[in-house]
């Protein structure tokens, strides 16, 4: 076979498989949804939260938050007050309606919204799992809105032109995972 019939059926591939893996993903009509609802594992959550060393007195908001796992862990698990946005109109009922059922409505809000017409001026950490180009549009937002010395943790997307205070690689669910953190100030 040569490379060009390589790369020829390389590319039907491709155009065959990602139509269905972005079905797959749930991806949302919305043009303005900044990506798919791809669940964090709860380890990696976990150490997101860790790695951004989460503590009662922080405000922890989840840009895209899906089911809620990142701030019904940031509450329950840190002790901190947490606010989620989701464009989703079923997620965002889902995840209401779960933080209600656990008792969390006065340390956990979710907001029906767009993550990229949010005040984040009362978070102090900011916690992501949307594509690079996604955190790309959203980094004005965050260095317009976010005081130094607020935290940003992105789960295996970097924000474009920030450099890391701290990476750190987490095998879970046979993959692996990338945690970076970032601090206002120091970018």
């Amino acid at each position: 076979m040569t490379w060009r019939r390589s790369v020829f059926l390389l590319f039907l591939l491709i155009l065959i498989v990602a139509p269905a893996f972005v079905r797959a993903q749930k991806w949302p009509e919305d043009a303005r949804s900044l990506a798919p609802f791809v669940p964090s594992p709860q380890e990696v959550v976990d150490k997101m939260l860790q790695l951004a060393n989460v503590k009662k007195g922080d405000m922890v908001y989840d840009l895209g938050c899906g089911d809620g796992r990142i701030i019904i862990t940031a509450a329950q698990k840190f002790g901190a007050q947490a606010t989620g946005i989701e464009l989703d109109d079923d997620l965002y009922k889902q995840t209401a309606e779960r933080v209600h059922k656990m008792g969390l409505d006065d340390r956990v809000k979710v907001i029906h919204g767009n993550a990229l017409e949010t005040d984040l001026s009362p978070a102090t950490v900011v916690t992501l799992y949307l594509l690079t180009a996604s955190n790309t549009r959203l980094k004005p937002n965050l260095e317009k809105y976010l005081k130094p010395g607020s935290r940003v943790v992105s789960h295996d997307f970097q924000v474009i032109g920030w450099k890391p205070v701290k990476v750190e690689k987490l095998n879970r669910d046979q993959r692996e995972h990338t945690i970076y953190l970032y601090e206002i100030g120091k970018n």
